[in-house]
């Protein structure tokens, strides 16, 4: 692993649809069908911009920028916040609170992984620290927030677990209060041993948390209690994928009916469909993420669909590209348009800003970001100006700041 969202809206959503967060960097022309980029010129304003590292270089933790939407440059906003190894970061949805997994914890025999909140200034986005809470297993990558604000999702990538925790007005986590253990896994000479719980995905009516197993080929169906914050295995509890496919990371397209997967060993897509009755899945394509002809190493790390749902965004990292898909409009099935080099090694998550006109990737390998503007008719992306230096980063949760 170190190699390593819909149509029901409640209030809490209704304030979350202003981020874009995110388990994984500029002038600019207007692009007229972007991801809520319907305005006919650049709109004003700013785009704050977390990013999760990894400490174990020179990082010290969470780095805070500013994205300007009317050229696109990226700037630096105060000094890092102290954090270990804060891989993946997440903001609630009023943007009071930032929370962040601390990714310790080398294998299953060594169970220190945590998560930490921190508060945000209003005014100038700074954090500070509030609690920290052990995350129920080591290696924990990522998180979710259930469409209530009242309860943060972990998932634990050697522990291969999930861990609920309750989230206080203050924004403080209480004590967990559903852990659930994941078993099996493969055994396969050169995959890690084990089951590794790698994302975690709310549906758009709470009833439901999905869960990417890479250890397990699995993407697994828990029922959410959202007033007690319990898990509970769904009846069937699993859609399996192939074998070797190694799910990693999920989005849904939406119209709440269909995930995407990406899949981190076999370098691929999937499409499912999804029954918000009955809470199942069905795999209806998969794609690869590589163009045709490529035989180095890879593997891959985000998948980001449109907020109107015509394109889908996977990162490469060996390719070192982020690969581009057509989503159909009637069969949401995947077709390629091609691939923009990363112009950095290692991309790990991906995200685009609120108004949906530029696309940030996380180059861990060459300890950068790159801003991308996104064309709004092709969904193709184009690099504006120079890679930003940041080191080691992994995950970038970003909020709309109005003039």
């Amino acid at each position: 692993m170190r190699a390593v969202k819909t149509p029901t809206m409640t209030a809490g959503s209704l304030r979350r649809s202003f981020l874009v967060t995110a388990s994984c960097a500029m002038a600019l022309a207007p692009a007229p069908g972007a991801q809520g980029a319907a305005e006919s010129t650049t709109p004003p304003g700013e785009v704050r911009v977390y990013v999760g590292t990894y400490t174990s270089g020179e990082s010290k933790g969470i780095y805070r920028l500013r994205l300007d939407l009317a050229s696109g440059a990226l700037v630096a906003e105060g000094e890092p916040t102290t954090a270990v190894s804060p891989s993946w970061v997440i903001l609630d949805g009023d943007r009071r609170f930032l929370y962040a997994v601390n990714e310790t914890g080398d294998g299953p025999s060594d169970p220190a992984g945590g998560v930490s909140a921190f508060a945000v200034d209003d005014k100038s986005g700074a954090l500070t620290f509030l609690d920290r809470q052990p995350s129920g297993g080591p290696a924990p990558c990522h998180l979710a927030i259930d469409r209530t604000g009242r309860h943060l999702l972990v998932a634990n990538y050697w522990g291969g677990s999930v861990s609920v925790f309750p989230i206080g007005r203050d924004g403080k986590l209480g004590a967990a209060s559903a852990v659930v253990q994941h078993t099996g896994g493969t055994r396969e000479p050169g995959r890690d041993p084990g089951p590794h719980a790698h994302a975690v995905e709310l549906t758009a009516d709470n009833r439901f948390a999905l869960v990417a197993d890479l250890g397990r080929d699995e993407v697994m169906v828990y029922r959410f209690d959202a007033a007690r914050g319990a898990l509970t295995p769904h009846d069937p509890p699993a859609l399996a994928m192939e074998k070797g496919a190694g799910p990693r990371h999920l989005a849904f397209h939406p119209d709440g009916r269909h995930l995407f997967v990406i899949n981190e060993l076999d370098s691929t897509v999937s499409v499912l469909t999804y029954d918000p009755g009955k809470g199942t899945l069905a795999a209806i394509q998969k794609v690869s993420t590589l163009p045709a002809g490529f035989e180095g190493k890879n593997s891959t790390a985000e998948v980001v669909v449109t907020a109107d749902g015509r394109f889908l965004y996977g990162s490469n990292r060996g390719h070192d590209s982020i690969a581009v898909f057509a989503i159909d409009p009637s069969t949401r099935k995947l077709t390629a348009i091609g691939h923009q080099p990363t112009l950095g090694k290692t991309p790990r998550n991906f995200a685009l800003d609120p108004t949906g006109r530029y696309l940030l990737a996380a180059n861990q390998g060459s300890d950068s970001i790159v801003v991308f503007r996104v064309d709004g008719e092709s969904g193709k992306l184009s690099p504006v100006g120079s890679p930003f230096r940041v080191p080691r980063p992994v995950s970038l949760a970003m909020l709309r700041l109005t003039r």
